[in-house]
């Protein structure tokens, strides 16, 4: 079996919490600037002082509670300074922390307050409140609390320090690396999420090997001046502290790991509620580096346009298509030599759009980790175009998210990179990907035995991850598909749905596509319109969308036609979209049509629709003919 270690990587000591993190630093670098929440158009520094004291002031009014060791305490909210406090109090209490995705729906909330056993919990907003009160009637030791309250949670204090103090003390340093820190309820494409436990050791050692396998990206900020951008700054040769903006939510591991990383490096981090905050939020803050999702990163590319007009944009595309090896990356795409031979002038943005673009960015932007699914490679090619790096990464929430991750100085294109260290990826002789380390879960709540996952570099135990892919000679590791989510035409003909859905949902006009063809003769779409995007086209053709059949309006068609011809472009004609249907209404969580992290619940999705799928296979509805 292939496989691959890059180095034995850090861990957790065996006598410690992830809290030591803020403990250690009060101590070293107390006054250092650690997190960042908005204040207007402005920013409001918090010191590591200032978060440990707050931290020390709602566990005081926690400890008053009743709050016990291993007690379940769920958090229910966006992203934002307040979570973090409330976790971080949890945590170092040795309980453990059951995060919720805000835009979870009442069911969902129900199945995971009451599967998790949750005494206590904090809530953002009144909806909120009243799902989970509801849900955990019976159960939960107190109304839930909402965060806003934790700004104003005071503990008694004796000689300025919380009476509880020693309770405090003691219940920190009682926690171990071992003992378990959360129980992150999984996407659930298939069913309602399962429970899966990780500790304080697998989320320290996803984090730290993170930001140890990348370098100084998460500590330094180092201005390197590029004659083809308009990069502001510090002088040459000088360092600022690296400062990055996390709008992803905490209640998926991606941005736990990522705020526990920054922890870490000592990072200066900005809290944003939501996705659409990051674009107007990059100016002010200026982060040196992100890690964000596609979603978010095809948000901000449909934000920037008007910034960079569409000839500047596929100017961009094309300049990272012809590859730039500047930061040791390999060439791109295998149709980069269809542009390769533009002239320099054509393969370049103009510098003003280049100023443009970095004055949106902040100026200091220079690297961003993508991950939690693939990326379409016109998406990488332009951020590559407007001289930002795009490291793509790999996990799972049963690895504490990462697995592998790209280095800035190696970035392979085309890869999700190499194994962060003390992590060992491996291949079975069938393709599917197996992971092993610190970092991976020893198990699910209330799951009985599962032999598969099971902490530790033990190569006889293995986390088998659905996922297919192969490992370079280097160690590289190329993501290929998803077993449960390849579809096999009549024809038995393969087709990953991912590569054409993600260049689908490129289009101004598309908000969301789900491919069907499973045991079908050929492949179509399911296609849903973005409603400002479809506003304008309206407008513009006289389409009345309050009228019956507007989905079907030859304007609208043609439009949708191109999106389709574009990601058709990229597989073979067996593999191309040969009909799809444009939906009158959109996927939503509260529907069941998404997870609560946006991604496609494939089995629901074609149980709403089958009569609109059903149509796209009529006989009166022949297959239209696909590129050559």
């Amino acid at each position: 079996m292939q496989q691959y270690t890059l180095g034995a990587g850090r861990v957790l000591p065996d006598d410690r919490g992830l809290y030591s993190l803020v403990d250690d630093r009060v101590r070293t670098d107390p006054d250092r600037v650690i997190l960042s929440r908005p204040a207007g158009a402005d920013w409001h520094d918090i010191t590591v002082r200032e978060l440990d004291a707050h931290v020390r002031r709602v566990a005081a009014v926690l400890l008053g509670h009743g709050v016990g060791v291993g007690d379940r305490v769920g958090i229910v909210g966006r992203t934002s300074y307040e979570w973090v406090v409330a976790d971080l109090a949890v945590l170092a209490l040795g309980a453990i922390t059951v995060p919720i995705f805000p835009t979870a729906s009442p069911t969902q909330i129900t199945h995971i307050v009451t599967d998790s056993g949750m005494s206590w919990c904090f809530v953002e907003t009144p909806e909120h409140h009243t799902a989970v009160a509801t849900a955990g009637a019976g159960t939960l030791r107190a109304l839930p609390w909402p965060l806003a309250d934790l700004n104003g949670w005071q503990a008694p204090a004796d000689d300025g320090e919380p009476a509880a103090a020693d309770e405090f003390t003691a219940r920190r340093d009682a926690v171990r690396a071992d003992s378990l820190a959360t129980i992150v309820y999984t996407s659930g494409t298939t069913g309602m999420p399962k429970g899966c436990l990780l500790t304080h050791g697998n989320l320290f050692a996803s984090s730290a090997n993170t930001v140890e396998h990348t370098g100084e990206l998460f500590r330094v900020w180092r201005p390197v001046p590029s004659p083809d951008t308009a990069g502001a700054g510090a002088p040459p040769g000088s360092t600022e502290q690296a400062s990055t903006l996390l709008c992803l939510p905490l209640a998926h591991v991606f941005g736990r790991t990522i705020l526990v990383a920054c922890l870490y490096a000592g990072t200066r981090t900005g809290l944003l509620a939501s996705v659409p905050d990051i674009l107007p939020a990059m100016a002010t803050f200026r982060p040196t580096v992100l890690a964000l999702v596609p979603y978010a990163l095809e948000k901000i590319r449909k934000g920037l346009r008007g910034v960079v007009d569409t000839d500047t944009e596929l100017a961009a595309v094309a300049a990272g298509l012809a590859g730039d090896p500047v930061d040791g990356s390999s060439t791109g795409p295998a149709d980069a030599t269809a542009v390769s031979g533009l002239p320099a002038a054509e393969r370049r943005p103009a510098p003003a759009a280049l100023g443009r673009v970095n004055g949106v960015f902040g100026g200091r932007l220079s690297h961003v980790i993508s991950g939690g699914a693939s990326l379409d490679a016109t998406t990488a090619a332009f951020y590559r175009g407007v001289g930002v790096r795009i490291l793509n990464c790999y996990g799972l929430t049963e690895a504490a998210t990462a697995v592998t991750v790209n280095q800035p100085g190696t970035n392979r294109i085309g890869t999700v990179g190499q194994p962060i260290p003390g992590t060992t990826v491996a291949i079975t002789p069938d393709g599917e990907v197996l992971v092993a380390g610190p970092n991976v879960s020893p198990g699910y709540w209330r799951a009985g035995q599962n032999p598969r996952i099971e902490p530790g570099a033990d190569p006889s135990r293995w986390l088998h991850t659905g996922d297919l892919g192969h490992l370079d000679a280097d160690g590289f590791l190329v993501i290929t598909g998803r077993r449960k989510e390849i579809l096999v035409t009549s024809g038995g003909k393969n087709v990953t749905p991912t590569l054409l859905e993600d260049r689908m949902r490129l289009h101004p006009l598309v908000a969301d596509c789900m491919i069907v063809g499973e045991a079908r003769p050929y492949v179509a779409a399911l296609v849903t319109t973005d409603q400002g995007a479809l506003n304008a086209l309206a407008a513009a053709h006289g389409i009345d969308l309050a009228a019956p059949g507007w989905w079907e309006h030859p304007a609208l068609l043609d439009r949708v036609r191109e999106a389709v011809d574009d990601a058709n472009g990229l597989v073979s004609r067996a593999e191309s979209i040969r009909r799809f249907r444009i939906l009158p209404t959109q996927l939503t969580i509260d529907a069941g049509h998404l997870t609560p992290s946006m991604k496609l619940r494939r089995a629901p999705i074609e149980a709403a629709f089958a009569t609109e799928i059903e149509e796209l296979y009529s006989p009166a509805a022949a297959p239209a003919p696909a590129p050559a």
